[in-house]
């Protein structure tokens, strides 16, 4: 069956996806306000350090997974542990994949309607009622973020239906150049407005006085975590369409660096417009779709800086999208013998009708909260993020350091007779685990 599975094209057509996988909304729009409550500065050094010691690792891991048994996250486990129960962690991480883009495709069609509506012109100037109420009054309405939602579930659907060279590789050899250049331009452009180094600052002159709270600390290892889509399945599946001649550690830290360098690229996209027109950097979650379109409508040229900055957070977003979509339609693929084509579309339309709840959580059914006060949308995030991610994670980690035998997880990582592999291997055997519970039990309220 192996024999007719699907491949990169190429090492870079794998590290494209993958770069693409992990650069999305969490990148442009997450990175930037948890840094922003958090600090700057030295959240900033934290999130490095912790993308360094449990990121990448963990990264290198979930891919050799995947490579070594050249199927998707439900099957990889059953492969190399026949009759044993660690299948059950790809189970979630497919389940986690619907969930979270359930709701991120509800977000990235905000995205996408943003994108339009300053492309025509219309965002050009403020809105009557200001660009918060429009926001309000675009999110609790019905028809309207269903439509944008559907149709950035349609282009998602289209990319992943036509396979992995000539859709998924295809796709990201086009998006991550393109996003790379947008973001350069927007923040060169935001460097030049007055007042953008007190942003700069604010992002590189680390305030040492926050590290006495140990949520910043709990904050950026989570970022670290969730911004490189671990625990979910992304990355094992990728990997499984990668060849054995293909050597990982490079890779990983390659995806790794280029993870880091957009989130801090996006930063210095926002920042400096932030503070350049005196706003507070720790907004929230609203930064983006209100905070900086104020600060667009007042800026020189801001129209057409709004067109680039959200064609660069939709095709953020599309690159995502297709990866958490890629999951679950390589398990039916290979569980039901499903076609790509059969398997994208019907995975795509129930993505979409999960979205409709994650969309009317908003507005008509925002009276509706599963889980506490949250509303439907955040009640999905909470259960994939808080639970299902960190979950799928520790179990990753516990099979390479505690199933595999040294000797297995050090070939299957193309670390064998390495000093750093042996870095690695302790890494992933001991300390992940331990960090992963950590940030498990702060999601819970526990800690």
């Amino acid at each position: 069956m192996n024999s007719t599975r699907e491949s990169w094209a190429s090492k870079l057509g794998f590290m494209l996806a993958a770069m693409g996988s992990a650069v999305g909304l969490g990148n442009i729009w997450r990175f930037s306000y948890v840094a922003g409550e958090n600090g700057g500065g030295a959240f900033l050094i934290l999130y490095l350090v912790s993308i360094l010691i449990i990121g990448v690792p963990l990264l290198l891991a979930e891919v050799s997974i995947g490579r070594k048994a050249q199927s998707d996250v439900v099957g990889s486990y059953q492969k190399l542990a026949q009759g044993k129960p660690w299948f059950m962690a790809g189970f979630l991480g497919v389940l986690g994949s619907l969930l979270i883009l359930g709701f991120y495709s509800v977000v990235a069609g905000w995205s996408m309607y943003y994108f339009w509506n300053y492309l025509n012109g219309h965002f050009f100037t403020v809105p009557e009622e200001g660009y918060g109420a429009a926001f309000e009054v675009f999110t609790t309405s019905i028809g309207q973020p269903l439509f944008w939602h559907a149709l950035f579930m349609v282009v998602t659907i289209a990319i992943v239906l036509t396979g992995v060279k000539k859709g998924i590789e295809l796709a990201n050899k086009i998006f991550m150049p393109t996003l790379a250049v947008l973001l350069i331009v927007l923040a060169g452009f935001s460097l030049s407005l007055e007042g953008a180094m007190e942003g700069m600052r604010f992002l590189f002159r680390p305030d040492w006085s926050v590290l006495s709270n140990p949520s910043v600390y709990i904050a950026a290892l989570g970022q670290a975590f969730f911004s490189l889509s671990l625990g979910v399945g992304v990355m094992m599946t990728y990997g499984s369409y990668l060849s054995a001649h293909h050597k990982l550690p490079g890779a990983t830290i390659g995806i790794g660096l280029m993870d880091t360098f957009f989130a801090i690229i996006s930063g210095i996209v926002i920042f400096p417009a932030v503070f350049a027109f005196n706003i507070e950097p720790d907004s929230g979650p609203v930064l983006v779709f209100i905070t900086l379109t104020d600060i667009f409508g007042q800026m020189p040229f801001g129209g057409y800086v709004g067109i680039l900055f959200f064609l660069s957070l939709s095709l953020a977003a599309v690159s995502s999208s297709v990866s958490l979509l890629e999951v679950p339609v390589a398990y039916l693929m290979r569980a039901a013998s499903w076609s790509r084509k059969k398997s994208a579309v019907i995975i795509g339309f129930v993505i979409f009708l999960l979205g409709i709840g994650a969309s009317l959580g908003m507005g008509a059914l925002s009276g509706f909260t599963p889980i506490g006060e949250r509303n439907i949308m955040d009640s999905m995030d909470y259960v994939a993020s808080n639970i299902l991610l960190p979950i799928g994670g520790l179990v990753m980690a516990l099979f390479i350091g505690w199933y595999f035998s040294k000797k297995e997880a050090l070939h299957a990582a193309d670390l064998t007779d390495s000093a750093v592999g042996t870095v690695w291997y302790l890494i992933v055997k001991f300390l992940a685990p331990v960090l992963i519970l950590v940030i498990f039990m702060n999601a819970l309220g526990v800690l």
